[in-house]
C-alpha cells in the first residue's frame, strides 16, 4: 500500500523491472508482473488509515490450504486478527494477521497457483526476512502454524543467530534480531533482479534511498536493502554470476619413451589464473605434451644372398686393419735378440729357396743331357 500509486508504479518498474497494469476487476489495484508472471500488487492507502497515522508498507502473504483453519490456529498461538477471512473475486480467500510480536502478514488461498520451479526468475520474490525481538520464539510460532523447518542456524556474533527456515528442504527466508532500534517487527521481501548494484543505483536516481548494501551474502548472492521515495522499505537480491570455465583442449599423443631409458616424470604444472573473480578455486594448467617426432624412413631391403659376402668382406677388412698396427708395433717395439732371430730365419728361408732353384736347374740339365744321348743313339 502506498500514498502515491501514480509515482510508485514507475519507480518499481525502473528498479525491479516489473511491468505494471491495472487489475481489470478493480482498476485502483495495480498488478506487478515479472518474467514468470504476476508477482505482487499495489493499492492506495485508504484515507482512514492515513488519518490514523498508517504509513505505506509492503505485506508478505503466506499460502494456506485452509485460511479459516489457519486463522483459528494462529489465534491459539497468540496472533491477532487484523482482517477476518474473506473472499476476493477472481483471486481467492485472504486474511490479515499479526504474529505474537506484532509483525503483520497475510494468509492467502489462491484460486489457482503453481509451485515455482528452479531459482527465482527476475521479478519474482526470492527471500522473505523477518526482523523481530525474539527470532527463536517467532520461528516456533510459524513452525507450528505452517510446519516450516529450521534449515540452518547461523551465528552472527553479538547480534545473535540468523535462523534460516524453509519447507521441503528448500530455503525460503530468515529471521533475526535487529542490532539497532527499528519501527517494529516486520517482514521484508526481496525481489530477484539481474544485478543488485544496478538496482540500488537506479533506486537512488529515481528518488529512493539505499538503507543497507549492496553487499555479498553467503551462497554467492548479492543484496541491497532500499526504500522508495515515500519511505517504504523493500529489498533486492541477485544470484551469483556463474563462472564459465575455459573448454579444455583435446590432448595430443605424447612420444613413447625409448626402451633403454626410463620415462621422465612430467613437469609440475603451475596454477593458472582464475577464470573470473567469482571462482572459488584456481584451475590447474596441465603441461602441454610434446608433439611426436616423425620416424626416420627405413632403408630399402637388400638381397639375402649378398648379405653374407658383404659381412665376410667387412670382417676380413677389419681384421687386416687391426693386424697391421699390431705387426708394425711388433717390429718397432721388439727386442734386439728377437729381431736378430727373425733376420736369421729370413736368411735361411732365402737360402733354401736359392738351393731349391739350383737343385731344379741341375736336375733339368741332367735330364737334358740324357735326352740328347738317347737321341744320338736312335740316330
Amino acid at each position: 500500500m502506498t500514498v502515491d500509486p501514480a509515482a510508485a508504479g514507475p519507480f518499481y518498474t525502473k528498479v525491479v523491472g516489473w511491468k505494471s497494469e491495472p487489475w481489470a476487476s478493480e482498476p485502483t489495484y495495480t498488478i506487478f508482473s515479472g518474467s514468470a508472471g504476476p508477482a505482487a500488487g499495489m493499492s492506495p492507502l485508504p484515507d482512514v488509515n492515513r488519518a490514523q497515522g498508517a504509513r505505506g508498507a509492503w505485506m508478505t502473504f503466506i499460502g494456506a490450504e485452509d485460511v479459516d483453519a489457519a486463522v483459528s490456529q494462529a489465534e491459539k498461538l497468540g496472533a491477532k486478527v487484523l482482517r477476518p477471512a474473506s473472499d476476493m473475486k477472481e483471486i481467492g480467500r485472504i486474511a490479515i494477521m499479526a504474529d505474537p510480536h506484532g509483525a503483520s502478514f497475510g494468509l492467502f488461498k489462491p484460486l489457482q497457483s503453481s509451485a515455482p520451479k528452479g531459482p527465482p526468475q527476475p521479478g519474482e520474490l526470492a527471500w522473505h526476512e523477518l526482523s523481530t525481538p525474539d527470532p527463536e520464539a517467532a520461528l516456533k510460532f510459524y513452525q507450528e502454524l505452517f510446519g516450516w523447518q529450521l534449515i540452518h542456524k547461523m551465528d552472527m556474533g553479538a547480534t545473535g543467530f540468523y535462523y534460516i527456515f524453509g519447507s521441503e528442504g528448500v530455503q525460503r527466508g530468515g529471521m533475526y534480531k535487529p542490532s539497532h532500534p527499528t519501527p517494529g517487527p516486520a517482514w521484508l521481501a526481496y525481489a530477484s533482479v539481474p544485478d543488485a548494484d544496478k538496482a540500488a543505483a537506479a533506486a537512488t536516481k529515481a528518488g529512493g534511498h539505499v538503507l543497507n548494501g549492496p553487499m555479498d551474502v553467503p551462497g554467492g548472492g548479492r543484496i541491497a536493502q532500499l526504500s522508495d521515495p515515500h519511505g517504504v522499505p523493500f529489498a533486492v537480491h541477485s544470484l551469483a554470476k556463474a563462472a564459465v570455465a575455459p573448454k579444455p583442449a583435446a590432448p595430443k599423443p605424447s612420444t613413447p619413451p625409448a626402451s633403454s631409458a626410463p620415462p621422465r616424470p612430467a613437469p609440475s604444472a603451475k596454477p593458472a589464473a582464475p577464470a573470473s573473480s567469482s571462482t572459488a578455486s584456481a584451475m590447474t594448467a596441465a603441461p602441454k605434451p610434446a608433439a611426436p617426432k616423425p620416424a626416420a624412413p627405413a632403408a630399402p631391403a637388400k638381397s639375402a644372398a649378398a648379405a653374407p659376402k658383404r659381412k665376410a668382406a667387412a670382417k676380413k677388412k677389419a681384421a687386416k686393419k687391426k693386424a697391421a698396427p699390431r705387426k708394425a708395433a711388433a717390429r718397432r717395439g721388439a727386442p734386439k735378440p728377437a729381431r736378430k732371430a727373425a733376420g736369421k730365419k729370413k736368411a735361411a728361408r732365402k737360402a733354401a729357396r736359392k738351393a731349391a732353384k739350383k737343385g731344379k736347374s741341375r736336375t733339368a740339365k741332367r735330364k737334358a743331357r740324357r735326352g740328347g744321348k738317347k737321341a744320338r743313339r736312335k740316330k
